[in-house]
């Protein structure tokens, strides 16, 4: 049996290759879990189950006596939804009650969508596909928020600080929101072994303020003796 290299699909396969490495180069200058070789490896096998399942109908009608009937996007259909296991396992569900990693699996799930699109020869569609995602992903939340209504110039941040002084969680809370910062949601804990109180503060900055500069204001508030921020 003569083994040859069919260019048409030679050339569906680089391609896929090149923009799902596309794709996962962005998650990985991010250093998110699903990076550059996931996004490949998706779009390539995405690909070429595709132009499988696609081939094989005309193969098997043509070397078939009977009439065969057959969907050739059906396998393409399954891989939309089987490749949600692996969205889903980069979805984090942190203690501080957030969410992270949706863009990630949406991302994940792009890479096979675009890989089933290259398979199906559809290819202008598949490079401007990707053009646009990468826009959406990287240009567009910059532009809303340096244009975009007040609410969306803001990043979050998770802070936590310990004062000995439960009259002064009042005091604390007021001063920190003197800082400049909205206060979403408050929480407020008592430690019965060092008998400090915890403020768990979700609050809203400007996104072009430093993080540590919130830092070094809120630790200059009169009876604060700890503080932890997380955030971007």
């Amino acid at each position: 049996m003569e083994w040859t290299i069919d260019t048409g699909i030679l050339i569906k396969l680089i391609l896929s290759s090149g923009l799902g490495a596309a794709i996962g180069l962005e998650r990985e200058l991010k250093r998110k879990p699903a990076g550059l070789k996931t996004s490949i490896v998706i779009s390539i096998i995405s690909c070429l189950l595709t132009i499988v399942s696609v081939e094989s109908v005309y193969l098997y009608h043509k070397n078939s006596d009977i009439n065969i009937t057959m969907d050739p996007l059906r396998l393409a259909a399954q891989i939309v939804s089987g490749v949600g296991f692996l969205g889903a396992g980069v979805i984090l569900h942190k203690a501080n009650d957030s969410i992270s990693g949706l863009t990630t699996a949406a991302m994940v799930w792009g890479s096979a969508g675009i890989g089933i699109v290259v398979g199906a020869g559809f290819y202008s569609a598949a490079i401007t596909g990707v053009i646009m995602l990468l826009l959406a992903v990287e240009i567009v939340p910059v532009f809303i928020r340096r244009a975009g209504p007040q609410r969306l110039q803001e990043k979050i941040l998770f802070i936590k600080i310990r004062t000995s002084n439960y009259q002064k969680v009042q005091e604390i809370i007021k001063a920190v929101e003197q800082k400049d910062l909205s206060i979403k949601k408050i929480h407020i804990v008592f430690e019965e072994e060092t008998k400090n109180h915890q403020i768990h503060l979700t609050a809203g900055v400007y996104f072009k303020r430093k993080t540590t500069e919130v830092y070094y204001t809120i630790s200059e508030i009169p009876d604060v003796r700890y503080v932890d921020i997380e955030g971007p």
